[in-house]
This record gives C-alpha cells, structure tokens and sequence, in this order.
C-alpha cells in the first residue's frame, strides 16, 4: 500500500509551492523505486529459497525410499527366521509328544 509523502503547510509556506510538491514528489519517487527494487529482492530471495527447498525434498525423498526398501527387507529376513525357528520348535514339540505317547503307550501295556 503506497504512502504519499506530505509535509506541514509551514514548509510549504517557507519554501514554497512549487519547490515543496517537486520534493514531494521526488520522495515519492524514490519510495516507489525503492519499494520496486525490494519487491524484485524478496521475489529473487523467495524463487531461492523455494529451490533449496525443492531439492532439500527431493534429497529427503531419495533417503526416505532407501530407508523403506531397508526396512523392508530387514522385514522380509526377520520373518523367515522367524518362520524358521517356528519350524524347528514345533518339530521339537511333535518329536517330544510322539516320544511321550509312545512312552505312556508302552509303559501301559503289561
């Protein structure tokens, strides 16, 4: 939002009309330029920032499907030595229950 730039009616009085709006518009000038210019330096700094940040996603992206594709596969090995102990304990349960009824089988019978 432009501010124009006014002065006391005392300055005007002192220095005159015509010199005080040519100062006047002179300040105006410059804080339209000035506001231009840093309209344009914080449109560069933005278009920077957002590409730093584009590529900081990209980098975080890559590192997250890495991450995935570990964890999936330190997944895919924890369930085949599970599934591998879980063979062997209930091979070990089914051995020692046939070797149990085969024992009480046996020792019944006089």
């Amino acid at each position: 939002m432009p501010v124009t730039a006014r002065l006391s009616r005392k300055f005007y009085e002192r220095f005159g009309d015509e010199l005080v709006n040519e100062l006047v518009e002179w300040f105006n000038m410059v804080d339209s330029t000035y506001r231009g210019d840093l309209r344009e330096l914080n449109e560069l700094n933005f278009a920077r920032f957002d590409a730093k940040l584009e590529q900081r996603l990209a980098e975080v992206r890559t590192e997250l499907r890495q991450a995935v594709a570990e964890l999936r596969t330190d997944l895919a090995t924890q369930r085949a030595d599970l599934i591998k102990w879980m063979f062997l304990f209930w091979v070990g349960n089914v051995a020692t229950t046939a070797g149990l009824v085969f024992g009480l089988a046996h020792f019944q019978r006089p």
